[in-house]
This record gives structure tokens, C-alpha cells and sequence, in this order.
């Protein structure tokens, strides 16, 4: 009976319709929906992200830097964990499922971020675990993910994937935008005692992040349907989940490249690991080199990351186009070399050296002094300068006695080849992935992806502060130039696995 069953299911199943025109509107309408839904959360993270220090240093004076690490890290860690499991869920039930309950779960996050100054103690970690529980609502990237991958043929795929990122970037882009205005509001604001809720410079970014979250479900609900449709475009007829399932399983289970996969998630991996650590050595980087101080370092290095952000609308954009003339696997090539091109170009040299905090050292030569000496001059300009922040490389890096300057021009030019790279490195790496994963759902596949770039962003932040801080910037960058050649070198041996579902198995031409 369940052999009757598979042959009357493969004989009756139309696969190949013809799509009509009431269902292409459709089909787009959703996805476009899906785009404003990136939107508005990458406004929304980024809005809430900018106010978490000074509102952690507010709520609880027992919180230094170190545990501000830990809050940025659990919400990579909760989107990692979530990541699989919505991706899973997506798999076997509609996706409007596993969307709606994580953009909730969100929601109620935001709420408790508004509220942790309201308990006596350990305010600290109700913080801790309110960025965590948003990080687990953004789970739902590998559900969005999967969602346009199944509703977009081959052609369409890239452009797709590329509209997802640059609503992404166009939302990290106008955050900070609302963050300043939000600044007019105050530290103390308006306090609603019946509900115990303040409305101040740190917690309103928060609500407008529940309050946009509440308009995403109520968009998800009443304008998302599910669509599907083949690599070459056509429709797919009423979609069952669970016999979708058995007749994909059928029809793909062991064709997928495994090998391609994993390399695949090991590219997105270093992808993500480099620009994480690019960002997190942005304001350490440039006080050392500079002599920037604290507000010169946020206020350039924001206007540094927003430039940036404005770069890769232009890079999505562009390799739109260029993608359907060279293909995605050489854009992926071309984007890791010009990242390793721009840090290549972060490697000291020449003779000049950073100014030194405390003392008053040449920039042209290195001190002939003693241990002791050094540590006489620190305390002598301490007790001089006591009223004024230390600018310049900590005496405490040993480094910063013989390594010598980056050069401003090396920097902005590594930025903007960085720049130039990453984002088309980032929107290929997935758009490569969804295609060689072919018709099989791949909400799984796609959580993985998206677990892995968590961990990356959770990984590089460590591996360049600790580098940097005991090694100098010649170390970290050599390092990650020597990661970023051995990630070419993966790239080059899987280079011609990395191919379409449909392509590999002769349904359709490359």
C-alpha cells in the first residue's frame, strides 16, 4: 500500500505548472514582505545595540567591559541555537509559524529590556538574558532564508538574496539615525508609574524595536503566503507539507553535494569571522594609532561603519548584475581576494611610531629606557595630567614600543577594499548555498548557515582582541591574512563542486 501510495503521489503531483499571473504577484508580494521584515529588524537592532553600554553602566554599577562582551556574545549564542530549530520547524509546517512565534519572542524581549532597571539586584543579568531571547527571535534569518530560496527560481535567486542584504544594511545604515534622535529624549524622560515603565534615551529604542516586531507579525499574518516554485520558475501545485516531504525526500535525499555543503558553511563562516573582528579592532585600532580619544573614536569610526554601510548597498546592487555575467563563484573568489588585499595593507611599516600614552616619546624613534624607567615617567605624567584621558598606545602593549604606525591612508584604504569585499563575499557564500541545496526544503540547511556565522561573530571578537592586545597588529593581521589565503585555498579545491542542484544533475545548463 505505501509503494501504491509514493507511485499514485509521483504519477498525480504537478510539479512543472505554468505560473500564473495572479499567483507571480502573489509569490513577489510575499517576498517583498519578507524584505520589509529585514528592515525593520535590522533598524530595530541596531536602534537598541548603540544604548546598551551606557544603559548597562546606568542599571548596574557592578558591570565593567568585560561583561558588556558577554551581552553583545548572547545574542549571537541565542540566534545560533535558534537558528537550526526554526529552520527545522519551517521544514515541516507552514512558515508562518516558526516567523510569527519568534518575532514574538522578540517582542516580549525588547519588553524586558525595557524593564531591567526595575529589580533591586543583578539588573545586570535580566539584561543578559533579554539581548539573548532577541537573539534567539533572530533565529528566524534561516527561515526567511529558506522561505526565498523555495520561492525563487535559479535566476532569480541572487537578485533576491542581494535585496535581503542590502534591506539588512539599509536598516543597520538609518539606526543610528534614529538613535540620535532618540538622545533628545534623556536619561530621565517620562515615567508611566502605573506600569512602572520609563521612557528614556535607553529603553524607548527598545520599544519601538517590540512596537516594530508587533507590525512585522501583523504584515507575516495577513500578506505572507506560502509559494514554491522549481529552479526553473515553474509552480508548484498545492503545497502539502507532509507529502512535499516524502516525494522530496524521495526524489533528492543523497544527491546533495555534502561537500559542498560543509565547505560552503566553512566559507560563510570566515566570512563573517573577518568582518566581526574588522569591526570589534575598528575603535581599539585607531585610539592606538591616532591618538583618538574615546569621543573621537565613536564619533569617526560611526560615520567610518555608516560610510561602509552605504558601500555594500552599492556592492549588493552591483553584483546583481555582474553575477549573471561572471557567476557567483568567481565574485566569491574575487571578494576574498580583495579582503585579503585590504588587510594585507594594515601590516605595519616604515619608521614612524605611535605616540605613547603618558609619555612624552618621539614618534620617529624608539625609547632607550628601562623598565623602570618607563614605569618613573608613567607615574610622573598620572600625577601631571591627571584631569585629562591618556590618548595614544597603553604603555602596557609592549608592542607599541617597536611596532610601527598604520599609516591613516593604510587604513582607509584596507576599509574600503574590506568594504568592497565582504559584501560580496556575504551575499554569495548563501546564495551558492541555497542553489546547491536544491529542491529539498532547507530550513535545516539554512539554520546551520546561519548558526555558523553566529559563531563566527561570537569567535572573532575574541580571537582579535586577545591577538591585538598581547601581539600587536602585525601579528593579528599576518594571521588573518594566512586564514583568509587558507580559505582561497579551500574555495579553489571545491570550486567546481560549488554548482547548482538542477546544473549537477543535468536538468538544467549552467
Amino acid at each position: 500500500m505505501l509503494n501504491l501510495y509514493y507511485f499514485l503521489s509521483f504519477t498525480f503531483r504537478e510539479w512543472d505548472i505554468i505560473e500564473t499571473e495572479e499567483h507571480y504577484k502573489s509569490r513577489w508580494r510575499s517576498i517583498r514582505i519578507l524584505y520589509l521584515t529585514m528592515f525593520l529588524s535590522s533598524v530595530g537592532f541596531s536602534i537598541v545595540i548603540m544604548s546598551i553600554w551606557p544603559y548597562l553602566q546606568k542599571i548596574d554599577q557592578t558591570a565593567d567591559a568585560s561583561f558588556l562582551g558577554w551581552v553583545i556574545a548572547s545574542f549571537s549564542i541565542g540566534q545560533m541555537v535558534a537558528s537550526p530549530i526554526f529552520g527545522l520547524w519551517s521544514n515541516h509546517r507552514p512558515r508562518k509559524e516558526p516567523l510569527v512565534i519568534s518575532i514574538f519572542i522578540s517582542v516580549a524581549a525588547n519588553c524586558l529590556y525595557a524593564y531591567v532597571h526595575v529589580p533591586a539586584s543583578h539588573n545586570k543579568y535580566y539584561m543578559l538574558a533579554a539581548r539573548g531571547l532577541v537573539g534567539f527571535g533572530a533565529g528566524n534569518v534561516a527561515v526567511v532564508r529558506s522561505y526565498i530560496a523555495g520561492a525563487t527560481s535559479l535566476q532569480e535567486r541572487t537578485s533576491s538574496m542581494a535585496n535581503t542584504s542590502t534591506c539588512q544594511a539599509l536598516g543597520f545604515i538609518l539606526g543610528p539615525v534614529f538613535q540620535t534622535c532618540f538622545a533628545l529624549i534623556g536619561e530621565k524622560g517620562v515615567t508611566w508609574d502605573m506600569i512602572k515603565l520609563q521612557i528614556d534615551m535607553y529603553t524607548a529604542p527598545a520599544l519601538l524595536n517590540a512596537f516594530v516586531g508587533v507590525l512585522n507579525i501583523i504584515l507575516i499574518i495577513t500578506v505572507l503566503r506560502e509559494h514554491r516554485v522549481d529552479d526553473s520558475g515553474r509552480q508548484c501545485k498545492n503545497i502539502n507539507f507532509e507529502e512535499a516531504r516524502i516525494d522530496e525526500v524521495q526524489d533528492s535525499q543523497g544527491n546533495i553535494d555534502q561537500v559542498a555543503v560543509v565547505a560552503t558553511n566553512v566559507l560563510f563562516f570566515v566570512i563573517l569571522f573577518i568582518f566581526a573582528l574588522f569591526e570589534t579592532i575598528l575603535a581599539p585600532l585607531t585610539m592606538d594609532m591616532y591618538a583618538w580619544t574615546q569621543e573621537q573614536a565613536v564619533l569617526y569610526n560611526g560615520i567610518i561603519l555608516a560610510a561602509l554601510g552605504v558601500e555594500a548597498v552599492v556592492i549588493f546592487m552591483g553584483v546583481k548584475l555582474l553575477s549573471k555575467k561572471i557567476g557567483e563563484r568567481a565574485i566569491l573568489l574575487g571578494g576574498l581576494i580583495v579582503v585579503w588585499v585590504g588587510f594585507f595593507i594594515l601590516l605595519p611599516w616604515g619608521s614612524q611610531f605611535p605616540k605613547i600614552q603618558w609619555e612624552d616619546l618621539h614618534n620617529n624613534s624608539i625609547p632607550n629606557t628601562t623598565f623602570g624607567e618607563i614605569m618613573i615617567g608613567f607615574w610622573k605624567s598620572a600625577r601631571e595630567y591627571h584631569t585629562e584621558r591618556p590618548v595614544g598606545c597603553p604603555v602596557e602593549q609592549a608592542w607599541c614600543l617597536y611596532t610601527p604606525v598604520i599609516h591613516l591612508a593604510q587604513f582607509f584604504t584596507s576599509a574600503v577594499l574590506v568594504g568592497i569585499g565582504y559584501p560580496a563575499c556575504n551575499v554569495m557564500s548563501y546564495t551558492l548555498y541555497s542553489k546547491i541545496l536544491g529542491p529539498k526544503p532547507q530550513g535545516v540547511y539554512m539554520g546551520w548557515l546561519t548558526a555558523s556565522g553566529s559563531g563566527a561573530r561570537i569567535l572573532g571578537p575574541v580571537f582579535i582582541s586577545h591577538v591585538y592586545t598581547y601581539l600587536g597588529p602585525r601579528w593579528a593581521f599576518s594571521l588573518v591574512c594566512v586564514i583568509i589565503l587558507l580559505t582561497i585555498t579551500l574555495l579553489g579545491a571545491v570550486y567546481k563542486r560549488l554548482i547548482a542542484f538542477s546544473v549537477r544533475c543535468g536538468r538544467i545548463q549552467e
